[in-house]
Order: C-alpha cells, then sequence, then structure tokens
C-alpha cells in the first residue's frame, strides 16, 4: 500500500474493482481539497456513478444530486447537478493535468465547480490553467483505468465509498 503522508488530506476511494488512493493538495487548492473532504465525510460521494467517461482522456463523477445509483437515478440528468453547498471559485495553479491527477469540473464560468471532479487517463495539457488541479492519484490507477467508458456509460461503475483516510 501506498505511503499515506498525510491521513487528513488522503482519500480513499473504493471502486468496485479495488481502492483508489488520492492525495489532495490543501497547499495549491484549499477550497477544493476542503470540499472534497466534507463531502466524503457526510457520504454525499457514496454510490455516485462516473457518468462521463471517454477513453483516452479523463473518468467523471461527482455529480452528488443526480449521479447516486440508489433512490431516483436517471443516468440522463447525471452530470447537470451539484451540492447543496455553494460553488468553489476558481484555483488554478502552474501545476499541470497529468494523469492522475484530479480536476475540479465545471461549467463554462471559471468559478462554478461544486462537487463533481474527472480523474485524467492520461497527460491532457490542454487544460492547464483552465481547470483547478487539486489532487494526484498515489496508487490503484489501475482500479480508474478500468472504469467503463460511455457518455453515459450503459452500466456505469460507482464510487462505493469515499472516505477521509483519517476517518477510516
Amino acid at each position: 500500500m501506498a505511503e499515506i503522508k498525510d491521513p487528513e488530506n488522503t482519500i480513499l476511494m473504493e471502486l468496485t474493482g479495488g481502492t483508489v488512493i488520492i492525495e489532495l493538495m490543501p497547499d495549491v487548492a484549499p477550497k477544493h481539497s476542503e470540499r472534497m473532504k466534507e463531502l466524503a465525510r457526510s457520504g454525499a460521494y457514496d454510490g455516485v456513478v462516473f457518468h462521463r467517461v471517454i477513453e483516452g482522456f479523463m473518468a467523471q463523477t461527482g455529480d452528488v444530486q443526480h449521479g447516486n445509483s440508489t433512490g431516483d437515478f436517471d443516468i440522463r440528468r447525471a452530470g447537470t447537478g451539484a451540492s447543496d453547498l455553494p460553488n468553489v471559485p476558481a484555483e488554478f495553479s502552474r501545476l499541470p493535468h497529468d494523469r492522475g491527477t484530479l480536476g475540479a469540473a465545471r461549467s463554462q464560468n471559471p468559478d462554478s465547480a461544486n462537487s463533481q471532479f474527472f480523474i485524467n487517463f492520461k497527460d491532457n495539457h490542454f487544460l492547464n490553467g483552465q481547470y483547478t488541479v487539486y489532487g494526484r492519484v498515489i496508487e490503484g490507477m489501475e482500479h480508474v483505468d478500468a472504469i467503463t467508458r460511455g457518455e453515459p456509460p450503459a452500466k456505469p461503475d460507482t464510487m462505493v465509498s469515499v472516505k477521509v483516510a483519517a476517518d477510516a
């Protein structure tokens, strides 16, 4: 298992294939890191689908409003919602969108990030300076690579559970 240097800023994302360990970057994007921990601690990410998964690009998830596979679920609406919390302002940095980095999904408005995020399958440097990078996969990228593709996928994969390592 990867060495967890800072359990308070490490996310354990359980997928059906195994655990993905994500190191958050509160020194670079404190508001985005805090939001992810807040939603993880509330259980909002548990059972949420990967609603947009593009081969050679990225896997997007985190629509806690429409993307939960339990209850009233409609994959056609997944990707259009957010949490009940206010949007998070952009925290752009010089960090590149490399393979395994976590980026904040948003609308055309740079300050519209909320709960949705994506994990890059490859280096996507054309996104640099346009989307906030606030974490990176330090273990389990093979499980991210195995996520079912589609926009939306016919049978989407879910985040079984998402926890802050300090709480696990």
